[in-house]
């Protein structure tokens, strides 16, 4: 026995989801509602979060209205048909160490507390592998970043560091520092919108021969990292940001250039006879159209747009530089290997736009195979330039490119390492 907390319970569970659809749904006069306000030394209204009327407790691309709540047993993956494609992942060395990480998360977990250490330790097979979301307002399980000790953080960010490349660090911190940017932008969200609001969940127990893994998680990322043997899977990642340019404390910091350059690219390669089977819209996109955030495991997305089959050799490399700009973000022999598997199914990789394509468009595209689903959406403003007419998310606010959702996916059930979980477990036990 490992001494592991087990699965959340359902009821737990189901009030976490209830609270965060109501967020979405209502937004801060939501949070005010079910959770009681309070005002901040300006006056001004805030949720029980500690965001100000007008901040996100809430957006696209989280737990929305119609998203599902699953269980663990219960997840199937994003799917084109509801039908999982077999045999597309096998337990196999891949030749890259996992040593570090490991090594990284145990002394992260050794420094923490006993008490810490509960609240961070979950079953392999948790529930809470699926409870992530994007939202600032989400109630969170683990252990919060901004209420352990400096020596603490430094072994969480150790572990983000093994975790990721240098890339994929930096992009995780300058996104925590931009939703610090935004509370202070707005005056609010003490806690919520902070540096520190982000978490860790740790799932069954480091080691390089057995399954385990970890959740990183806060407003606009959330990193799902599972590992087995020298195998990581690290699916779901969102990463997004509002805004995604701004200064925080002397440091310039601009989120996003490289997807939005990979897609520019790769559109503008294309010729107008394929441009018509990848673009859906060429007009001015509107709202929300992401489809694969939190609460969508077990989604449902039908192919779109033109197919790697119908590519140049040129424009086949271009695609698996877009695909690589967000692998890129896991640390680098790993990410190698997802890209690898990514190029064995290129034909069957379908590229979809919708939206302008000038460089300061707002836009959103996708790029969907059986073994990845990359989302990329340029979204309404909901706190950040909102003040002059801006408006807040949905119908009525304009996208830009200060406000980006990201999402990577490993469709057919490989999201959280669950399909290599199932044959590990059928396999060598």
């Amino acid at each position: 026995m490992h001494g592991h907390r087990p699965r959340t319970p359902g009821a737990e569970r189901t009030r976490r989801w209830s609270l965060n659809k109501a967020l979405l749904a209502g937004g801060v006069a939501a949070v005010a509602t079910m959770t009681g306000c309070s005002s901040d030394s300006s006056g001004t209204t805030a949720s029980a979060s500690g965001a100000p009327s007008g901040m996100p407790s809430g957006g696209p691309g989280g737990m929305g209205p119609d998203a599902s709540e699953v269980k663990y047993a219960d997840f199937v993956g994003v799917t084109t048909d509801g039908k999982v494609v077999e045999d597309l992942y096998s337990v196999h060395s891949t030749g890259v160490s996992t040593d570090a990480v490991v090594k990284a998360a145990q002394a992260f977990l050794d420094g923490l507390s006993a008490t810490q250490r509960r609240a961070t330790l979950f079953d392999v097979q948790a529930d809470e592998w699926l409870a992530w979301s994007n939202v600032d307002g989400y109630e969170r399980e683990g252990v919060r970043m901004g209420d352990l000790s400096e020596k603490q953080r430094d072994l969480g960010y150790a572990l983000l560091g093994a975790a990721l490349s240098a890339d994929g660090l930096t992009q995780t911190r300058n996104i925590m520092k931009l939703n610090a940017f935004l509370g202070d932008y707005r005056g609010g969200g003490k806690e919520t919108l902070t540096e520190g609001h982000y978490f860790f969940t740790v799932m069954g127990t480091p080691s390089t021969s057995q399954p385990w893994g970890f959740q990183y998680e806060g407003h606009h990322v959330a990193i799902n990292y599972f590992v087995l043997g020298d195998q990581v899977v690290m699916t779901p990642t969102f990463m997004g940001s509002e805004p995604t340019s701004a200064t925080y404390q002397g440091e310039k910091i601009t989120l996003f250039r490289k997807e939005t350059a990979a897609g520019l690219a790769l559109i503008r390669a294309l010729t107008d006879e394929q441009r018509g089977k990848a673009v859906s819209t060429t007009e001015q996109k509107a709202g929300d159209n992401f489809k694969a955030g939190a609460g969508k495991d077990n989604l449902r997305l039908a192919y779109q747009g033109l197919p790697g089959s119908g590519l140049t050799d040129a424009q086949r490399a271009k695609l698996l530089e877009l695909v690589g700009v967000y692998v890129g973000y896991m640390a680098e022999g790993h990410a190698a290997v997802k890209l690898k598997e990514v190029e064995e199914h290129l034909d069957d990789t379908y590229f979809s736009w919708l939206g302008e394509t000038d460089d300061d468009s707002a836009f959103y595209y996708r790029v969907h195979s059986p073994v990845v689903l990359i989302e990329y959406d340029a979204q309404a403003p909901l706190a950040y330039g909102t003040e002059n007419g801006g408006g807040m998310g949905g119908p009525g606010g304009t996208p830009t490119q200060q406000h980006i959702h990201t999402v990577v996916r490993t469709p057919n059930g490989g999201d959280y390492g669950v399909d290599l979980l199932k044959l590990h477990l059928e396999n060598d036990h």
